[in-house]
């Protein structure tokens, strides 16, 4: 290859190298705020593409309108949610980047974990902003992303340029941010749906009377600030695992009808918990008057896998209450061998209020005694403590679960066999119905990684087919309930997509590299034609042309 060729190609190489550097592109999975709407209020996120320039919290201008702020949750200070939240301030778009321990795809359990105070501070500060971010109308695209290297090289260098003062604009160069996403469009027909199954007791020869009924309920589904993120493994992953595990171990007791208890217990696993206990609701409502009439009491399940050793029972009926005073006093006598404190929380019902705290309170108002048995001694908000952003696996313990399952199991099994007061274990570690830690930890670790927001998952979504089956493997007569969401409510889709980061040169940087490759340009042609048409042909190209003289008649 000659001399110039050689050139010309290494030429060619650098411009395309500078070109590239210029137009970089790095891709990141992000997940957007939640969009909804509540009795025709809107809430959430309520836009979904981006296309701005980024900068850092370092860099706060009057107007940032047309900029992206990247803002890691270390580095977040509540007061600047709170001042462009409350006073609606101007923002293109909000990144918030989140540690890595709050990845649902981090398998690392909470008894492994040790959660210092920095990740609890963490943790309490992403409560509040979830808390902020879940009740506010916001006009712009709010994402949640993971913090990575790539990701990190980009905000070390977005930060070093709004150290200097200089907004990233198309004239000063700089990172610009896409998302590109249609306008979000409503959830059609958006369903939950209710799994239940039944072990039936043993009647007596002669008995004709219908057998007492004993129901063990949780409720599923999720609801946090990223609905693609909300796991929930805590709330109420943890009651969900417990109810199945509890299933299992009564499943063995009743194969034999010489063990067989002479109470029916039904097993529910409900939907909807974050909207007001919905599908709990719906499913009482289903139930004829005799089998209503028959159940004794209701348990539900909900956040029983917190690291600490208090458990709380909520009541509606008043503790004097024979059902009542006999289920506390069952939970206590268990409680003390397995390091537990567990106590009693009264509260009525207002019954005009169709607002309620707990799942049991659902059963109350069809007249039928429950109680929720949650680590939580007062009631989550309305959308609060239903799956957030920090409910995940990190701070879900597997050791709490099988203490609490050994709590409800044993006081049932108490109850149901006429053992109360007794200093007996019928799920003894040693023996066949030993509590199956492994079984738990396989269903924990399935929910802790499986998104489970209800309007978002479908009739025949594999999370609710899975559960389905295994209440089948247990129990008996199992069905699926679909319902519609409580109309008070609308959800929007679009929960997440791919952010492309591209690095993006100043107008000056493209004038100067126009510059140069027309130079090369110029120069490149003029050598060609020098070397195979000679020197005067060159010169005769931009010669100006004689003018034609036109002969007058």
């Amino acid at each position: 290859m000659p001399t110039w060729q050689r050139k010309q190609l290494a030429f060619l190489l650098l411009i395309g190298a500078v070109i590239e550097l210029s137009d970089a592109v790095a891709v990141v999975d992000v997940y957007r705020l939640v969009q909804y709407d509540l009795a025709g209020l809107p809430f959430g996120s309520r836009v979904a593409a981006l296309n701005h320039h980024a900068a850092s919290a370092f860099f706060s201008p009057a107007d940032l309108s047309r900029t992206v702020i990247l803002l890691p949750l270390k580095e977040l200070e509540l007061a600047f949610i709170r001042e462009y939240i409350g006073q609606k301030k101007p923002l293109g778009g909000l990144l918030l980047l989140l540690p890595p321990i709050f990845n649902p795809e981090n398998s690392e359990s909470g008894d492994q974990q040790a959660n210092d105070g920095v990740g609890d501070n963490l943790r309490n500060t992403l409560v509040e902003v979830e808390r902020l971010l879940i009740h506010a109308n916001i006009p712009y695209p709010v994402y949640f992303a993971f913090e990575d290297e790539d990701i990190n090289e980009v905000l070390a260098d977005i930060k070093k340029n709004d150290v200097s003062g200089q907004p990233a604009t198309a004239t000063t160069g700089g990172y610009k941010l896409v998302v590109s996403a249609r306008e979000p469009k409503k959830v059609a027909s958006p369903t939950i749906a209710n799994i239940q199954g039944w072990l039936p007791g043993l009647k007596t020869e002669g008995d004709s009377t219908q057998l007492p009924t004993i129901a063990i309920v949780a409720s599923y589904d999720t609801f946090g600030a990223a609905p693609a993120l909300s796991v929930g493994s805590d709330s109420n992953g943890s009651g969900v695992v417990a109810l199945l595990e509890i299933a299992r171990l009564f499943s063995i007791l009743y194969s034999n009808p010489k063990s067989r208890g002479r109470y029916n217990l039904l097993f529910g696993l409900t939907s909807g918990g974050p909207y007001n206990y919905n599908g709990t609701q719906k499913w009482l409502r289903s139930f004829d008057q005799r089998l209503r009439e028959s159940i004794d009491y209701a348990i539900c399940l909900n956040s029983v896998g917190s690291l600490g050793d208090d458990l709380w029972i909520h009541v509606s009926k008043p503790p004097e209450n024979v059902y009542i005073k006999q289920i506390f006093e069952g939970f206590s006598n268990v409680a003390g061998g397995l390091g537990l404190n567990v106590g009693l929380k009264h509260k009525k019902i207002n019954i005009s209020n169709p607002r309620v705290a707990w799942e049991h309170e659902q059963f109350s108002r069809m007249r039928v005694t429950a109680a929720t048995i949650s680590e939580f001694p007062v009631a989550p908000d309305m959308l609060e403590n239903a799956g957030g952003l920090s409910d995940n696996r990190q701070f879900t313990s597997e050791a709490s679960i099988v203490r609490s399952v050994k709590l409800v199991a044993e006081s049932l099994a108490r109850h149901i066999y006429s053992q109360e007061g007794k200093n007996i274990n019928i799920f003894a570690d040693d023996s066949s119905l030993a509590i199956n830690p492994s079984y738990i930890s396989s269903w924990l670790n399935l929910l802790s990684t499986t998104p489970r927001v209800a309007p978002f998952l479908s009739k025949n979504d594999p999370l609710v087919v899975a559960l389905k089956k295994e209440l089948e493997d247990h129990t008996a007569d199992v069905k699926v309930q679909h319902e519609a969401v409580d109309g008070m409510f609308t959800f929007y889709d679009s929960t997440s997509g791919k952010l492309h980061i591209y690095q993006v040169a100043s107008v000056t940087f493209d004038l100067l590299l126009l510059l140069v490759v027309g130079s090369y340009l110029i120069t490149l042609f003029s050598f060609l034609v020098i070397t195979t048409r000679g020197l005067d042909d060159l010169i005769s190209i931009f010669r100006r042309p004689p003018s034609r003289k036109v002969k007058s008649v």
